[in-house]
């Protein structure tokens, strides 16, 4: 006879299942949206986390913003944020998404100083471009941060 089991409440197993099914729509307007595809590719596969892509932005609950966004693209990025159904996140990856990068409100009038200007932003990638293992890294902090974990930070 056999003791074990499992105990849970629903939320946490509900948080769980969003955290490793993250549907994702990617709206890639520049070079970081070739370290996306890469990162979609065989080598890193960023389906073993659970992430599938979608081209219906109501079937998805990732919204994946890597590159430029103009003030005439801006509109429409609210509006595929807007049509996602909710619990919705978003993972903005690079320099230009992050903060507007080397073509930022500085050097050029039309680009917006980073996506949290149009959208709130869960997770922010940096680098220019990042590498896919940071792009990754980046999905995991946002499945911790859906299941509510804290990373352990080391004693310096």
């Amino acid at each position: 006879m056999s003791t074990n089991f499992l105990v849970s409440t629903l939320d946490r197993t509900l948080n769980w299942a969003r955290s490793n099914s993250l549907w994702y729509v990617n709206v890639g307007v520049g070079c970081c949206a070739d370290e996306v595809l890469e990162t979609m590719g065989c080598r890193y596969d960023l389906e073993r986390f659970g992430c599938v892509p979608q081209v219906n932005p109501k079937q998805a609950d990732l919204l994946i913003v890597s590159g430029l966004i103009s003030y005439k693209a801006a509109p429409h990025l609210r509006e595929v944020y807007e049509s996602m159904l909710s619990p919705k996140y978003v993972l903005a990856i690079g320099a230009c998404a992050s903060c507007g990068g080397a073509f930022g409100p500085d050097t050029s009038y039309s680009s917006v100083a980073g996506v949290d200007k149009i959208v709130p932003v869960d997770v922010y990638v940096p680098g220019c471009p990042p590498r896919p293992e940071s792009i990754m890294n980046g999905l995991i902090t946002l499945q911790e941060k859906i299941c509510g974990y804290k990373r352990a930070h080391p004693k310096t």
